[in-house]
């Protein structure tokens, strides 16, 4: 059964950086379209990066310039390192995958980013 484990989100100061990871589980890793959304509160869930299986990537312009996506698929693993957190990037981030021409995606469970001093 297929897995997505985020891991860390913390409480961090506006200015500074995080890298979050996503370690995928029972699913074919190297195939699969990898991104991160967040959802703020009483806000709706938004696309923040994507990278495709052969790495094209993808920003929102909101982060364009501030974070990066990568992934390494000998550790089944996709990052998002963040600097220059702002508390707008304050949010839930969650780890998404979709198995290349196919409908079979997945969602981890989220990890809780918060900017503020």
């Amino acid at each position: 059964q297929a897995q997505l484990v985020e891991s860390g989100g913390a409480l961090v100061q506006p200015g500074g950086f995080l890298r979050l990871s996503c370690a995928a589980s029972g699913m074919m890793f190297s195939r699969s379209a990898m991104a991160w959304y967040r959802q703020a509160p009483d806000k709706e869930r938004e696309l923040v990066a994507r990278i495709g299986a052969s790495g094209h990537t993808y920003y929102s312009d909101s982060v364009k310039g501030r974070f990066t996506i990568s992934r390494d698929n000998a550790k089944n693993t996709v990052y998002l390192q963040m600097n220059s957190l702002e508390p707008e990037d304050t949010a839930v981030y969650y780890c998404y995958a979709q198995l290349v021409y196919t409908d079979q995606a997945y969602w981890g469970q989220g990890t809780q980013v918060t900017v503020s001093s």
